[in-house]
């Protein structure tokens, strides 16, 4: 009796066993190879293009922080070249009292510290106040030449991290619009609005920072820009104040 009944568990175990085996092989089956998981890829293209619309003026921006950067950083750079001399022959030409030379000198030098040492010499003769008042002048329209468009960077590092977290709200928005519309919490719904939240903000971000950057590079150059002017009217005064020999 004891050993049929024994005998009997054993072959029911066996039997599930084997419907459990029958069952595996059959599921494994139907299901297609596609639907198998696999690791994608995304190219740096593909991946801002899911950003959504807001990566057109985000683009926009970033084009325009390398054109306005280097644009200002080559008419910097042109700008703070002056030659060690340029005031040592600007004092001899005016000790020799030949001011023609000076002015020549002053026109073939491309730099604002010439452009105001120039209408200084074109001033000398007259009081010392005045001659200084039309080189501050001349000074100060040099210097809104140097800082064009350097208020557009300033700009562009403020509203692009602005514009950043536009498209992170957007994409929010679009995570609960889908969840309204599924009525499902998934890691797929919310993933597809993630994709927008999180690129335009690094976007963003980066096209700031990109833009302070630049902004505080190109300043650095546009103050030592300034103390140059500064050094040769100072230098220019002196050499009016001095004895002729």
């Amino acid at each position: 009796m004891l050993y049929s009944v024994l005998l009997q568990a054993v072959n029911t175990g066996i039997n599930v066993t084997n419907q459990v085996s029958d069952t595996v092989n059959t599921l494994a089956g139907q299901i297609p190879a596609s639907a198998e998981p696999k690791q994608d890829s995304l190219s740096l293209l593909e991946l801002i293009l899911k950003g959504g619309f807001i990566m057109i003026p985000l683009g926009i921006l970033s084009i325009m922080t390398i054109y306005f950067f280097f644009e200002r950083f080559i008419t910097l750079r042109k700008a703070s070249k002056l030659d060690t001399n340029f005031m040592n022959n600007i004092k001899d030409y005016i000790y020799n009292g030949n001011r023609d030379a000076a002015k020549a000198l002053c026109r073939n030098t491309d730099s604002p510290a010439a452009r105001m040492v120039e209408k200084g010499v074109a001033r000398i003769g007259k009081p010392i106040k005045e001659i200084e008042e039309a080189m501050e002048g001349v000074g100060k329209l040099e210097l809104n030449k140097l800082e064009k468009n350097l208020s557009v960077l300033s700009l562009i590092g403020r509203i692009g991290p602005i514009l950043g977290f536009v498209g992170t709200i957007a994409g929010v928005i679009k995570i609960f619009y889908d969840i309204s519309l599924t009525d499902n919490i998934s890691i797929g719904v919310i993933s597809a609005g993630l994709y927008q939240k999180m690129i335009t903000s690094a976007s963003g971000l980066v096209i700031g920072l990109l833009a302070f950057i630049g902004y505080y590079i190109l300043n650095s150059m546009l103050d030592k820009i300034v103390n140059k002017m500064e050094t040769a009217s100072t230098e220019f005064i002196d050499i009016l104040h001095e004895p002729t020999k």
